[in-house]
């Protein structure tokens, strides 16, 4: 679908509304986001999300609003994946509950650029050389077989690449100073710990963006489509966190379920570019919403004393055994006064 630049526009600056509003109107003065709170800003994400497929409805018909709704659980469903990563990075870095939420929401503004340059420059790639997807499929299944089969995720801020190229140039002090990313002292301009943490948000994101963007792909190479479906599942990331970060150890089963996704679009943009074997958009809605949703049902009811013999061995929960606790005497990002 050839969408006009204005369109484009016009969306991405009510995607900047939404934001700002949740910012500055509802989170003018930093403080700690009650489960109540995040509770209501999640239903309100995800009803604007869903919502947005009548929009697509009425303006590009049927096939395009189900390419959106399918693209949108898809992301969605990837999404889970940084909550973990937000909850270890702030873990690690000791972040105040009350700044959390100021740091995620430039933390989001940060993905919604780097997911538009992925997009553009994945379509691109693919309208060159259509084989493209192929190869996009087989991404997603290695990286499902490695989410069931790798020991966890272990991230280290100290280690970071961005990080370290960040503290290169940027001199970093060692103490908050509100939820500030800068603050001056003694006449200098100074990073704060929370500029760090805001590095590794966006490094992860990175990292995340090379498995959902092609996992989307799968479901539509409109660029407009798979944007807005990033753009809206993204948007609820930071309350749908304060939402879970106390019960994430719970979802035990839910990397499976994630796998479950990549392996299926994966398989399916395969048998699509090589054997010209079309799934139908609707038969793929009902996996992905069957896969997910077992999986998340299966994590509920799980047994808790099973759950908390062996929610250790989770791969997406691999490095959240701090999470609710202090992790044994963590690093601060160094002081560089030169």
């Amino acid at each position: 679908m050839d969408i006009a630049w204005w369109i484009w526009a016009v969306f991405a600056a009510a995607v900047v509304v939404m934001l700002l509003i949740d910012l500055f109107a509802f989170q003018r003065e930093a403080h700690e986001v009650s489960r109540r709170e995040a509770a209501i800003s999640t239903t309100v994400w995800i009803g604007l999300g869903l919502a947005f497929t009548f929009v697509i409805w009425a303006w590009l018909g049927g096939t395009a609003a189900s390419e959106y709704l399918t693209a949108y659980l898809v992301e969605k469903s990837l999404s889970i994946d940084n909550i973990f990563v937000f909850a270890i990075v702030f873990e690690y870095f000791m972040v105040p509950d009350a700044y959390r939420h100021r740091v995620l929401f430039w933390g989001i503004f940060g993905a919604l650029v780097l997911r538009f340059v992925f997009i553009i420059a994945g379509v691109t790639l693919i309208e060159v050389f259509e084989p493209t997807l192929a190869i996009f499929g087989g991404l997603l299944l290695f990286t499902a077989y490695r989410m069931i089969t790798h020991s966890g995720v272990e991230l280290h801020p100290e280690e970071n690449p961005a990080i370290k190229a960040v503290r290169r140039f940027i001199p970093m002090t060692t103490e908050y100073d509100g939820a500030k990313l800068f603050t001056r002292i003694d006449g200098r301009l100074l990073a704060t710990p929370l500029f760090a943490v805001l590095i590794m948000i966006e490094s992860s994101d990175v990292i995340f963006a090379i498995d959902s963007v092609p996992a989307v792909f799968g479901v539509t190479t409109d660029p407009f489509l798979v944007f807005s479906s990033n753009a809206f599942a993204i948007l609820g990331l930071r309350a749908l966190y304060f939402l879970l970060a106390d019960s994430l150890k719970r979802f035990r089963y839910l990397n499976y379920g994630l796998a479950g996704v990549l392996a299926f679009v994966g398989g399916k943009m395969i048998v699509d570019q090589l054997l010209d074997i079309h799934v139908p958009i609707w038969a793929s809605l009902s996996v992905i919403v069957i896969i997910v949703g077992a999986s998340i049902v299966a994590s509920l009811y799980a047994a808790p004393e099973e759950l908390e013999a062996e929610v250790s061995h989770s791969p997406l929960a691999g490095g959240l055994a701090g999470i609710g606790s202090r992790p044994k005497e963590p690093e601060r990002p160094e002081t560089h006064s030169e």
